[in-house]
């Protein structure tokens, strides 16, 4: 029991770590201006990401399932040294494109795996109801660790375009250390049958049997969505309201910080709200961010983007909590792992859509369109998750 509690600090570092991208804050000015890419292939891009981690999102979940959480977060930071030393070499569309899905495999290989081993670590030493609380605290420390890495990242970018890319090699060295010192925990036996049965079976429980995890993962991705677009429009939007390439950082930072404050509070602000009120709020952030951003057009406009970052932060450990109450212990990180896949797939689907219309349309209508788009997808799925969420937990399985 000793082992496992001491996973929580190790796994809150490696959050840490993972998080600290020193060139996310700079990355769309880096495609943009070094490797001469268009907002629509950026977009093609990260929807090609999204596949590669559709392909191995489900089964990496499954194989942490069987091989064990620590083994899975140990390939996925090789992974992550690959493919951030392969960025260090590329000079065309194909080369980022290898260096993307070298970093989706690892990501796929976090996903699911981290959550999962956090939930079965407190498990064991009788903790769970503090799941939400410890989630919180993992994405508090991942987003000062993205904010730590992107403060001076604008700076960096103009001495040296490279130098973000190299740190970030040695950030996944040390977290590859982490992983060496957790343990695993003992979980449910497996159930017997092909692999094929436990994935059809592992789906059919998410989305057919369990009407209150159904709606969860579906509401969850749709919001998940909603904070990720602008992740690759925010920089362009900031170079065509004028905002210094100097700032890029500080305001990356600042947004990361907004996420970590939001996700630590996340369950005090569901005690205090409760499900209505807290749910009512990250609808409210939602269409609040997107109509400010597509309606203002100047170097502050950037502060809307703040709002989808808080809306971030609250929403994480909420629904993630949610839907680890639901989940069997034997297939935890298969699950999980699921609900990234359709993410993941969602995105790879909608993200070049998007890309291509602000190319054609500009950044500020392509936020004014989502503005739009959220005002009429949102309402029908909350109604459904209330609905369910005041039920008895019973009737929904």
């Amino acid at each position: 029991m000793t082992t496992l509690r001491r996973n929580i600090p190790l796994l809150y570092t490696f959050s840490f770590l993972q998080m600290t991208l020193f060139p996310m804050a700079i990355i769309t000015l880096f495609w943009k201006e070094q490797i001469g890419l268009s907002l629509s292939q950026i977009l093609l891009l990260q929807g090609i990401f999204a596949v590669s981690m559709v392909v191995m999102e489900y089964p990496s979940g499954y194989i942490s399932d069987r091989v064990g959480y620590r083994t899975a977060l140990t390939a996925a930071s090789v992974l992550g040294l690959v493919g951030w030393g392969y960025y260090t070499m590329a000079t065309s569309f194909r080369d980022v494109l290898i260096a993307e899905i070298l970093l989706g495999i690892s990501t796929s290989f976090v996903s699911g795996s981290d959550s999962a081993l956090l939930f079965e670590s407190l498990k064991a030493n009788g903790q769970e109801s503090g799941y939400a609380r410890s989630e919180g605290r993992s994405t508090f420390f991942g987003q000062t660790g993205e904010a730590a890495g992107a403060l001076f990242a604008g700076v960096l970018y103009a001495k040296y375009p490279l130098s973000p890319f190299l740190l970030q090699i040695v950030v996944w060295l040390l977290a590859l250390a982490v992983t060496r010192g957790m343990a695993e925990p003992r979980r449910e036996p497996q159930r017997h049958g092909s692999h094929l049965t436990a994935a059809i079976a592992s789906a059919r429980y998410v989305f057919v049997e369990n009407r209150r995890l159904r709606i969860t993962v579906v509401l969850s991705i749709v919001l998940g969505l909603s904070s990720f677009y602008p992740v690759w429009l925010i920089q362009p939007y900031m170079r065509e309201c004028g905002v210094p390439l100097a700032s890029f950082g500080p305001v990356w930072a600042g947004a990361n910080l907004v996420v970590a404050l939001f996700a630590v509070a996340s369950h005090r602000l569901r005690a205090l709200l409760g499900e209505r009120g807290m749910i009512l709020l990250v609808v409210l952030l939602v269409w609040g961010g997107y109509l400010g951003l597509g309606a203002t057009v100047g170097v502050w406009g950037f502060l809307f983007y703040y709002l989808l970052t808080a809306m971030r932060g609250m929403k994480g450990p909420y629904m993630l909590h949610l839907a680890q109450a639901e989940i069997p212990s034997a297939t935890r990180a298969g699950m999980l792992s699921l609900q990234s896949l359709c993410f993941r797939l969602m995105f790879a689907l909608s993200g070049p859509l998007v890309g291509r219309y602000a190319d054609a349309h500009g950044v500020g209508q392509t936020f004014r369109l989502l503005f739009y788009a959220y005002l009429v997808v949102l309402p029908p799925l909350v109604w459904l998750f209330l609905k369910h969420h005041r039920k008895d937990p019973e009737a929904c399985s």
